[in-house]
Order: C-alpha cells, then structure tokens, then sequence
C-alpha cells in the first residue's frame, strides 16, 4: 500500500510554471502580479453534506476546485493558484486516481496551478484555497447595490438541487431532466469569465451556493438595502414532458432555495442592461433579469407573483447549522 508522500508524488505533484516554488517544500513561493491585489477563498467539501458518499470521483474532482473557483469568479477575479487538503478514511488507489482526473481537468481548463495541500487519514473530505488576481479598486463585492439597480442571474438556479433530490429518490424528473440536472450538481461550471466581464458593470455579486434567496439576502445585508423578485422573471426550467403541478412546486422551491448551483447573482444600473445582454451574446450563457433592488429592512428579499402578491417560502437557502 501506498504511503502518503508516494500518493501526493503519484497522483497530486504536477508542474507548476506560475509558481517560484511549488510543492515539496514547506511552502510555496509566489510571485503575484505587481499591481494586483489578491482574492482568496478556502471551501470545504464533506461527505454527506455536500456530496453523497458514492458521487463519481472524478466529478468530485472537479467539483471540488470548481466551487472554489466560483468564489473568485463572483470577485471578478482571475484564478491564479490552489491547495487541495484532504481527508480519506482509507487507500483506494483508483478512487485517488480518479478524483486527481476530476481536479486536474478542472484546474488546466481555468488555467490554476496546484502549489500544495495535504492529506491525512479520517472521514472523507476535501478542502481547497483557492487564489486569484484582481486590479485594485475593481473586485466585485457584495456592499455595492443601490436602489433602483436591477438584480441579474446566470444559467438555470435550481438544477443542482432538483438534480440532488433526484438521485436521493425525492423527485422522479421525466426526461431530460435527470441528466441535465445531475451534471448541474455534479460538475458545475465557475462563471470565471463572466464575472471577468462584469468589472466596472456589476455594482455587486455573489455566487450561488446556498440558494438564491439566501445569497441574494446576503448582498442586500451587506448594501443595506432589499429586493423585490418577480415570479415571472425566473430562469425557465428544461423543457420536457408533462410535469405535474407537485413537481412544478418541488422545482420552484429548489430555484429559489436550493443552492449548489455556483451561478452568478449581481445587481446593476439598469442604464447598463444593454452592456449585459452583449456579455450574455457573447458568452453564449443566458442572462436573466429577475427583479430589483428596493429601499427596504437590510437583508430582507420578497418574491412577488404575477399578481404583485408576496409569495412565501418555508425557506430561503441551506444553513449546515438549521438545515
């Protein structure tokens, strides 16, 4: 059996050209680029929590540098280097392997180099540093929507979740929906180049992680400021065969709460809305205006209907600590 110095030399040492040193040493050395501020993010990844035990390695591989490169992306930053911690309760020589696969592929299509990490024996986890570069004065945060700005989001919020409640026997999805909304949990896509080009257009962002609502909520605590949602201007959900009105239920809840989707929410002048539908063009990713930044209780987000009725939700995101 492998010994853990022979497992990181054989599955987790790769060159490293953007780093002075990589690993091997204590530490890494790092040259940023002058001129640069750094953006950095650690996310954990834990078995039954945020993945189920049986998950494909390499789409955990992935995943795991994926949810981490989404924090950056809601910066505007561009990704520069990792460290991968991790835990596993025993040597499994093909499941390392595989989930090295997963990272690996993750970290070369985002242009990251792993400069370091470390493993030790105990229940599976995973636990990431992520590291990126962005002009100073010009990262996105979460303390700058105002009122009258119009609230933005990327892609489809609530596949990840329908896609987990599938695979947990919750929900039966008629075709496409099982494939679409499993690859949406399992292998999410960091919106790198979209919050790139919302520099200088975005007043505020943040990635979904949690549920809409829930981090929607969070930049509206951090601005001072709330949010009014239309129903009617949610992403559409796949198109498919007849769906009942349960299901339809299940998968409104899971777009507004679910989380795990790693989507971009931002607010933005509504002068600038023109600017956003080209960065959608060009970007090939669907863009969606879904509501406004209203004065308000700071935090506080409602969603309306067709009807300018208040809809309610038994909740808003995930909380490891209430859920």
């Amino acid at each position: 059996m492998a010994g853990e110095f022979a497992l990181i030399d054989k599955y987790f040492t790769r060159p490293t050209p953007s780093a002075v040193l990589g690993p091997g040493d204590d530490c890494a050395l790092l040259q940023p680029t002058p001129g640069r501020q750094l953006a950095v993010t650690t996310d954990m990844l834990v078995a039954g929590t945020h993945f189920l035990p049986d998950t494909n390695p390499r789409n955990l591989g992935w995943k795991a540098l994926a949810v981490n490169l989404s924090d950056l992306a809601a910066m505007g930053a561009t990704p520069r280097w990792v460290t991968l911690a991790g835990a596993l309760p025993a040597v499994d020589e093909a499941w390392i392997a595989a989930f090295a696969d997963g990272f690996f592929a993750c970290a070369r299509e985002y242009g990251v180099d792993v400069i370091g990490g470390d493993t030790t024996k105990g229940p599976l986890n995973v636990c990431i540093t992520a590291l990126g570069e962005v002009e100073p004065g010009r990262a996105l945060r979460r303390d700058g929507a105002q009122v009258g700005d119009q609230i933005w989001v990327s892609g489809r919020p609530g596949l990840a979740a329908l896609g987990l409640a599938h695979l947990q026997g919750k929900v039966a999805l008629p075709e496409p929906w099982p494939r679409l909304c499993v690859a949406a949990l399992e292998k999410p896509r960091p919106r790198v180049a979209l919050g790139q080009a919302l520099l200088g257009i975005a007043s505020a962002a943040i990635d979904v992680s949690d549920g809409l609502l829930a981090d929607l909520g969070h930049i509206c605590e951090r601005s001072g400021c709330a949010a009014a949602i239309k129903l009617v201007q949610l992403p559409h959900l796949p198109k498919g065969e007849t769906y009942d009105a349960d299901l339809r239920r299940i998968a409104l809840e899971c777009q507004v709460a679910g989380g795990d989707d790693y989507e971009l929410c931002f607010t933005a002048p509504g002068a600038l809305s023109l600017d956003i539908a080209r960065i959608a063009a060009r970007l090939e990713l669907p863009l969606w205006h879904i509501g406004e930044i209203v004065a308000g209780p700071a935090g506080e987000v409602t969603v309306y209907d067709p009807d300018a009725q208040p809809v309610s939700f038994d909740r808003h995101g995930y909380d490891h600590f209430v859920a």
